[in-house]
């Protein structure tokens, strides 16, 4: 089971729900402040700790090295996460699963493969883990499933370049993802970035 932290939104009858990943090294600590600065008061957040100790923080898997196992790993604990979620009377389309960097690709890997269709997935300055399995092993509702993909011109630490071009083609593969590209580096662009992500969300909602 993942360590998680239920932050409730102000409007207490939502079930309108954002399942946030963090990067590696990063804990659900470094998320305490996106609440308020997406100011959706309809919106309950679930900040979730990766599995795997990291220095001071947590890792979704080994990086770098043999990455395989601890992706599926993730992917499988982020599937029993969702599942949880539906019992708990958090629909799959009523939940948009978002995450950065390494959480970003755990995002990216959970919402194309999860067999039910999730108001959304955002993925922040991440990348695509092995595209070709993907692409052949999309769930159902893979390609009805919005995402939004951000990204920074100057990353330095995954190029820019590279994750443009695995988002064309899962583009050209039919996938409905949003890629919006950023003058910033492996971090977050302020509020102009901010906002595109919570407008996408309210949109997910129709909010």
């Amino acid at each position: 089971m993942l360590h998680t932290e239920y932050i409730p939104a102000a409007e207490k009858s939502s079930r309108r729900l954002l399942v946030m990943l963090h990067g590696l090294g990063d804990s659900m600590e470094g998320w305490r402040w996106l609440p308020d600065a997406l100011n959706l008061p309809w919106l309950n957040i679930l900040l979730v700790n990766a599995p795997d100790r990291y220095y001071d923080g947590f890792s979704w898997f080994d990086y770098p090295g043999d990455i395989v196992p601890g992706v599926h790993r993730s992917r499988r604990l982020l599937d029993e996460l969702l599942d949880d979620l539906r019992t708990k009377n958090f629909p799959p389309d009523q939940i948009t699963l978002g995450g950065f960097s390494q959480g970003c690709l755990m995002a990216l890997e959970t919402g194309l493969r999860y067999p039910h269709r999730l108001a959304g997935v955002v993925g922040i300055s991440g990348w695509v883990f092995e595209i070709d399995n993907l692409l052949r092993d999309l769930s159902p509702l893979a390609k009805t499933q919005r995402i939004l993909a951000t990204h920074g011109a100057f990353d330095p630490i995954l190029p820019f370049a590279e994750v443009r071009d695995q988002v064309h083609r899962l583009q050209a593969a039919g996938v409905n993802i949003t890629w919006r590209e950023f003058p910033k580096e492996h971090t977050i662009h302020g509020e102009e970035e901010i906002a595109a992500i919570r407008e996408f969300i309210r949109e997910g909602y129709n909010a």
